[in-house]
């Protein structure tokens, strides 16, 4: 039976592979099969959307970096709401985590319809599209939140398959600059935007870019999980992001080279459009099965890994004990699995377009990696204090990197204000409310103690 466990009984089970694909899973969702459209509308020529996604690499690389050295000094389960409560306050920790567990509820939910949109037509052609997509995409979360009631090592096991299938579609897709003529180039060229135009689009591809790169910052959630972790979580990081890198760089030039920046701009399908070219029209039928699996992939480790926050706030007594209730031989965190599923449940109903999606997701992000990234500086100065730098991981170029990926995400807020001021309104009102939730919550725990 299931118990409240302190997250010291959690048993390190996770491998340097594990948490390499992991950090892989966490960053490649359907991302980088749809969001290369919406940066190419954006920065309107080559120049600037190569210039967008090898600046995004860079802050990514950084940012890994940051938050592997933030891990290693902070390893603790749910890391990435115990950072925020360890150096700031747990009230800030409440406001930051309950909008970003809301936040990745609705991008998981869009994530999961984007993969069912591809495979409808072919598990059910005789139902209405809207229809087949809603039934296989809830059927498709069930059958995850099953595999994740099982246990970790199952969950894991299913990832480690699933991110092989996903890496195998991204290599493919990557090969086609070698097997394929290259997309002709208008005969005028792309006109050279001012430096003011070239500089406004630069800013507005990091909203679509950063939804693609992010994800990675929830490696800090798995700090108990992992046997040696201030060795292992900086190493599978940088594994997990380097492959990344790789493998988003090469297929956005091939991307360019075989589809033509015109086509690129005003596609949401690039992949089938890829392999159609690739083996002809009939292929869009594997393509589908296989855009459908890396969206599991995506689903799976977002499930795996979003229930540790609810752990840790539990821990801090800012959600009731039932959060922390661990199944002993399973370690799964059964109650807490089972509400965040309900939120993705929940969001399903409620999302309009991917778009709206991707703003309201990107400022709630960007809010709460701008603060964690902080946490670095409140954690060297107190390590200066206790001389406690044992066996710890530094990134290189503090403060000045640490410092530019923080500049780098005030601009992502930034755009999400000038493009869907109404999405950034609310994000703040979400985020605000917090304050009042968090002293209710802590009042109404307090009181049931007493009674």
């Amino acid at each position: 039976m299931a118990a409240d466990t302190p997250a010291s009984s959690i048993v390190p089970r996770l491998k340097t592979f594990d948490l390499t694909m992991i950090v892989a899973g966490l960053v490649i969702g359907m991302g980088i099969f749809r969001v290369p459209a919406e940066v190419a509308q954006k920065a309107g020529i080559p120049l600037i959307f190569f210039a967008a996604w090898i600046t995004g690499a860079a802050v990514s690389l950084i940012g890994a970096l940051t938050f592997a050295e933030i891990g290693s000094r902070y390893p603790v389960a749910g890391g990435f709401y115990k950072i925020f409560s360890h150096c700031y306050h747990p009230c800030f920790a409440f406001m930051v985590n309950w909008i970003i567990v809301v936040s990745n509820a609705g991008a998981t939910a869009g994530v999961a319809i984007m993969g069912a949109d591809y495979i409808a037509p072919i598990l059910l052609p005789t139902l209405p599209h809207e229809t087949a997509v809603k039934f296989i995409t809830i059927s498709s979360l069930g059958i995850l939140y099953v595999v994740n009631m099982i246990g970790i090592r199952v969950s894991a096991r299913l990832l480690n398959s699933l991110m092989v299938i996903k890496i195998g579609m991204l290599l493919l897709l990557i090969s086609a600059v070698f097997i394929l003529p290259a997309a002709p180039i208008p005969a005028g060229g792309y006109p050279a935007p001012t430096w003011g135009e070239g500089m406004k689009a630069f800013t507005l591809c990091f909203i679509p870019l950063f939804f693609s790169y992010g994800g990675y910052q929830q490696t800090i959630n798995f700090g108990k999980d992992i046997p040696n972790a201030k060795k292992t979580l900086p190493r599978a990081v940088w594994f997990g992001i380097s492959l990344i890198l790789f493998l988003y760089l090469s297929v956005n030039y091939s991307y360019y080279k075989v589809l033509g920046f015109d086509h690129l701009q005003h596609t949401t399908t690039i992949a089938s459009d890829m392999v159609g070219l690739l083996f002809g029209p009939t292929a869009y039928r594997v393509v589908s099965v296989v855009m459908f699996l890396s969206v599991m992939a995506y689903v799976n480790v977002s499930v795996l890994s979003n229930p540790r926050i609810y752990f840790a706030m539990a821990e801090d007594g800012v959600l009731p004990p039932i959060f922390k209730r661990l199944n002993p031989k399973t370690q799964v965190q059964e109650f807490a699995l089972t509400v965040f599923c309900l939120f993705i449940f929940v969001t399903l109903f409620f999302i309009s377009s991917f778009q709206k999606i991707l703003d309201h997701v990107m400022f709630f992000d960007s809010i709460s990696l701008i603060a964690a990234g902080a946490s670095i500086f409140v954690l060297r100065s107190r390590a200066k204090k206790t001389g406690d730098e044992a066996g710890i991981f530094k990134i290189k170029g503090y403060p000045y990197l640490p410092a530019f990926f923080i500049l780098i995400y005030a601009t992502v807020i930034g755009g999400v204000f000038y493009t869907n001021i109404s999405a950034a309104i609310s994000g703040f009102v979400l985020f605000f409310l917090g304050y009042p939730l968090y002293y209710f919550i802590k009042f109404a725990l307090k009181k049931r103690t007493a009674s």
